[in-house]
């Protein structure tokens, strides 16, 4: 057998996980142990003989004590067995065995092949446990490994060959003696990335599809008097209109069940009494009787939890703990979990009308999706755009809003998988007080801002810890960071709650525009001029106001409007008005709603559609006019009839008759500014670029020295955490990448100095290396330029005179480089955003202003180049103030090396490249750390698993 060592024989408790299933269900996935014997025969007892004959080829009615004990007790490296669970019970199995290259169990060592096999009980085939299993096990065989894994079907066994032929593994397919021998690489490939993100997408979307549209719902902790929490949510459902049936559950109500009124909602003492299935449970007790609640409806069969209870995280360390053991109570169920401390969740589609949550009004059905973690924050959104819509059909109605509390389960995540392809939505509002999964935050609003708009606005963005409640990982990168990368991905990030809604407004309503300019219109010059400087300030390029008569009629308005949008030289239209006077000297009545059907009758005839936004002062009528619904609009269409979502090209779809209406110039212009910003990215997100492949780099090689130099260092060092390499390993494996560090020669006194200056040849650099002088030219710790000998020995008396002794200075000899711009790249992962790379100009550009642009890894080629050009001091790079233009291309390839090499080798957590200097022709790097690590266990590129804190 192989040789294994004490730790890789103990339990390996980073191999559990929960997982959602293809219905939308949870199971947990976890390594079989000795004490799972009893568990094992109740699943084995359960499967059909059919199943059983698949598995071992012949009847197997039973399993021998043998057996038992081989399907038990596993080294955990040669013979690994996983199960999935529900409830505590086994519901799957799968198992490996390491064997040779004639198929027998492998004695020896470097053998890289399993033998695989799965067992699913015949109630739980379809739910696509098999597939989850799978990318668990050849997860697990990797980091023991295995790369090849061989499976042997009878070719009946149609379900087992579909689970590995759609894996997306390569490969090979042979028949012999009646049974299909199955081969396949467990190294991941774009196929087998592609087929598990899909995976994962359509199961969580399922489960939250769950929650949202639920056939019934039970509230437990219904007071039997009107008032309190439970009591307030039975009535908010009874009110909105909900399709499905509706239950009240108190422990206190009458045996035999009783009748709750003025609701007219059935009562019961328990959920378990109930004599129908129960899709949602809503939970309004105390803490402490949350888990008999919990229990009841797990075995009850409810789908989902929405928890309002407090007393969780928020509450301190016990809170923590409860809420901890709350989520593993629920999941063990195969339960989604809303909360705890949660406000609630609602869906307007008119075949659900679902408000089960705290807020009194059911919100007008429209295209918004919301999600926020703070209930207050819920409540002010839901609030101002209702004000600002009221209604079925209006300007700022709502798909589905959840709002999540602690979210110990149910995040932002869960949302944009199910908004993705949800027709009822057409632009997602984030707001969040902590990312749980930041990793997968950006690769999931990343896709989901391909095809939709996501506005995010983030909470305690300065103190670097998240709000109480919150269990989960600190972000440790700045939050400058954080929106550079959401802006890579195409979020539209914002600051407040009404920037939110502002942004909002605009991209359900409007088509995006086709580019940054835009006429301005109205009857007020100073409100045109007040616009037309708010979009100088946000980079848009307006032009000259069209300012019309102050008595100008709707007429009027709706004649320059239609000019506007038919000028190709206009990408979008603000339309600026303030109350005019009659001929009577009087304001008209009706000026608000003949204002607004002018402006909606020039908009819905313009080809090519384009936005439209209208900035008013006092005039509140045309702003109530223009949200609500117009009046040949019927009642808020199913999803197939709803209007298009926006389109990113200027000949889509006519614009809806709803109109954005803002009381300010400047917020209009910012929501304006930003569907530009997100337009463009749309447009640029089409052709990403390209990672491109090198010649020259060694990829092989450079895997072996980092495997070779992290044994090394583990031998004084801990390697699970950051250790930086010495100058010569880290500029021999920067080298293996084709980045080649200029050579710097100690110099500890003058005559080493001089020597060191004659094998390079004048003229030279002398610079320290300590660390409190490292990089800080204004230090005085770098003399250029040095011509001959006699300069050198004065300038390095000059340094060890002002600074310090030579020991302490660590002063270093380097040829010159041509003058040019000094820059700094940086790469380095964090645990929960990942792998970075970061750009700017060396010192206080990057140091003091912050001037630095950061993108994922891996970069393409356009990334790179819209980086080094997204710093406020980019001009330096491009021949600023008549300056020589640097050699920018050179810098991309360097950027992209960097990438690379962090990209294809995990064990890489940083890359510091500083000074890099760009000349006008070639680059030069004077400097260089590298840090090693060994990789975590899991990451988002590995086996989709749901977070646990």
């Amino acid at each position: 057998m192989h040789s294994t060592s004490d730790s890789a024989s103990v339990y390996p408790a980073h191999w559990e996980a929960d997982v959602v299933l293809r219905d939308g269900g949870t199971a947990r996935i976890r390594p079989i142990a000795p004490d799972d014997a009893e568990r094992l025969v109740s699943f084995y007892e359960q499967v059909s003989d059919e199943s059983k004959y698949y598995r071992f080829f012949a009847p197997y009615p039973r399993l021998s004590d043998r057996d038992v004990h081989r399907f038990t007790h596993h080294d955990y490296v040669d013979r690994v067995g996983l199960a999935a669970t529900v409830g505590g019970e086994f519901i799957a199995t799968v198992r490996y065995d390491r064997i040779d290259e004639r198929g027998r169990p492998a004695k020896e060592p470097g053998a890289d092949q399993a033998e695989v096999a799965f067992l699913v009980q015949d109630a739980h085939q379809g739910r696509g446990v098999a597939s989850a299993l799978l990318e668990h096990i050849a997860a697990v065989a990797r980091e023991r490994g295995i790369r090849r894994f061989a499976a042997e079907v009878l070719p009946a066994n149609t379900k087992m060959i579909k689970v590995f032929t759609d894996a997306g593994y390569t490969q090979q397919r042979t028949f012999e003696d009646g049974v299909v021998r199955l081969e396949f690489d467990l190294e991941p490939t774009e196929q087998s990335m592609a087929v598990m993100r899909g995976r994962e997408q359509r199961a969580e979307a399922r489960s939250v599809q769950r929650l949202l549209a639920p056939g019934s719902v039970a509230v437990v902790g219904t007071g039997r008097a009107p008032g309190g929490v439970g009591r307030s949510v039975l009535r908010n459902l009874r009110d909105c209109g909900f399709t499905g049936r509706v239950y009240a559950v108190n422990h206190a109500f009458p045996e035999g069940g009783t009748r709750l009124d003025p609701e007219g909602v059935p009562g019961h003492r328990s959920v378990a009494e109930i004599p129908e299935p129960v899709d949602l449970a809503v939970l309004a007790v105390p803490a402490a009787q949350v888990p008999g609640v919990v229990r009841d409806c797990g075995e009850h069969g409810v789908r989902g939890l929405v928890i309002l209870s407090s007393g969780y995280a928020e509450s301190g360390p016990e809170g923590r703990e409860r809420q901890r053991a709350l989520l593993r109570q629920a999941r063990s169920y195969g339960m989604r979990l809303i909360g705890p401390n949660a406000f609630g969740l609602i869906n307007t589609v008119p075949e659900v009308r679902l408000n089960a949550s705290l807020a009194p009004q059911m919100p007008g059905a429209g295209r918004i999706g919301l999600f926020t973690q703070s209930g207050a924050i819920g409540i002010a959104l839901l609030s101002g755009l209702h004000r600002r819509g009221p209604g079925d059909g209006s300007i700022a109605g709502i798909s589905t809003f959840l709002s999540a509390g602690n979210r110990a389960d149910l995040s932002g995540n869960d949302l944009l998988q199910y908004w993705y392809d949800d027709p009822a939505t057409d632009v997602a509002i984030l707001y969040l007080e902590s990312i749980g999964d930041p990793r997968k935050f950006m690769r999931l609003a990343r896709r989901t801002s391909a095809v939709k708009p996501v506005v995010v606005a983030k909470g305690a963005r300065h103190t670097g810890t998240a709000p109480l409640g919150h269990t989960v990982p600190t972000v440790r990168i700045p939050d400058s960071t954080v929106s550079a990368l959401m802006r890579q991905a195409g979020v539209i990030r914002v600051d407040t709650v009404t920037e939110m809604a502002d942004a909002g407004l605009l991209l359900a309503s409007q088509p995006l525009p086709a580019g940054p300019r835009v006429a301005i219109l109205g009857n007020s010059e100073a409100l045109a001029l007040l616009t037309y400087d708010a979009c100088l300030t946000e980079g848009l390029r307006p032009l000259r106001p069209h300012v019309l008569d102050a008595a100008a009629t709707p007429a009027d308005f709706c004649t320059a409007l239609s000019a506007a949008l038919a000028n190709g030289l206009c990408d979008a239209v603000v339309v600026t008005a303030i109350p005019w006077v009659g001929e009577e000297g009087v304001a008209s009545p009706g000026e608000g709603a003949d204002l607004a059907a002018a402006l909606r009758e020039a908009t819905s005839s313009a080809v090519p559609a384009k936005p439209v936004t209208v900035v008013h002062l006092a005039m509140d009528a045309l702003a109530d006019a223009l949200a609500a619904p117009p009046p040949a609009a019927a009642a808020p269409a199913a999803p197939s009839e709803a209007p298009q979502p926006p389109s990113d090209t200027p000949d889509g779809p006519p614009p809806a008759p709803l109109i954005p209406v803002y009381p300010a110039a400047e917020r209009a212009v910012r929501s304006l500014a930003q569907a530009v910003r997100y337009a463009k990215w749309r447009r640029d997100s089409a052709d990403p670029g390209r990672v491109p492949e090198y010649e020259d780099i060694e990829e092989s090689a450079a895997g072996e020295d980092i495997d070779r130099l992290l044994d090394e260092l583990a031998q004084h060092a801990d390697i699970t955490r950051s250790v930086p390499l010495p100058a010569d390993d880290a500029h021999a494996l920067l080298a293996r990448y084709g980045i080649h560090v200029r050579p710097a020669h100690p110099a500890p006194d003058p005559d080493t100095a001089v020597r060191a200056a004659a094998r390079l040849g004048y003229p030279v650099a002398l610079k320290t290396t300590a660390p409190h002088l490292r990089h800080r030219p204004d230090l005085g710790g770098v003399r250029l330029d040095l011509p001959g000998e006699a300069e050198l020995r004065r300038a390095y008396a000059e340094l060890t005179d002002f600074l310090g002794k030579p020991a302490e200075l660590r002063p270093v000899v380097q040829s010159m480089v041509p003058r040019g711009v000094d820059t700094v790249i940086r790469a380095a992962i964090d645990p929960a955003a990942g792998a970075v790379l970061s750009f700017g100009l060396a010192g206080a550009p990057s140091q003091l202003l912050g001037d630095t642009a950061h993108r994922l890894i891996p970069a393409t080629d356009r990334d790179v180049a819209e980086q080094i050009r997204s710093i406020r001091t980019a001009p330096l790079l491009f021949g600023w103030r008549g300056s020589q233009p640097v050699d920018t291309a050179a810098l991309e390839d360097l950027l992209l090396r960097v990438s690379r090499l962090v990209d294809d080798h995990p064990e890489v957590v940083g890359v510091d490249l500083e000074p890099v200097v760009v000349a006008p022709h070639g680059l030069a790097v004077l400097d260089a750390t590298v840090r090693l690590a060994r990789p975590p266990a899991t990451t988002d590129l590995g086996p989709r698993r749901m977070p646990a804190y």
